[in-house]
């Protein structure tokens, strides 16, 4: 199982894109709306969310998104069921991925630590102990993270990868 958490303020593009190639991989997929069933992406779009936390079974996700775009990221960082996804996908196993300025959320957490990693140039700061390369997409380990909207694609295409091996 596959969760996308969304929060408004989201980067549309950036969770959309890896949905869409991770469903035509034939992977389980579900967003999870942080801040409410209908969650307002940055540029206005309004995605309804397929569960609310408390509906989301955490025994058996494997991989856990979290999309850029602001305030989303923060909006991710803050939320308490980031923390139980975090801590259910290391348990199962799992791999984590952000992009944009989502890499935050695991940086602020110390997931980042001695990792290569990547993000929206200006929050590299956020990145505690990474070793920022500045590319496009970066895997190490079992964090995948991606620079921006433009990586979406490529974020997507890697991660349909990982889980196939």
């Amino acid at each position: 199982m596959v969760f996308i958490l969304l929060a408004d303020g989201f980067e549309e593009l950036e969770a959309l894109s890896p949905l869409d190639i991770l469903m035509r991989a034939g992977h389980e997929v579900k967003t999870v709306g942080i801040t409410g069933r209908q969650v307002r992406g940055t540029h206005g779009v309004t995605v309804t969310a397929d569960l609310l936390p408390s509906e989301a079974d955490l025994s058996q996700v494997k991989l856990v998104i979290f999309p850029g775009g602001m305030p989303g990221a923060e909006n991710l960082d803050a939320a308490e069921f980031t923390d139980r996804a975090i801590e259910a996908v290391r348990k199962n196993g799992g791999r984590l991925a952000a992009i944009c300025a989502a890499p935050l959320v695991l940086g602020r957490r110390g997931l980042l630590s001695g990792k290569r990693a990547t993000c929206f140039p200006g929050f590299e700061g956020e990145l505690s102990g990474a070793i920022c390369t500045g590319e496009d997409v970066v895997t190490d380990g079992d964090v995948t993270t991606a620079k921006n909207f433009g990586a979406a694609f490529a974020f997507g295409l890697e991660l349909a990868r990982l889980l196939e091996v």
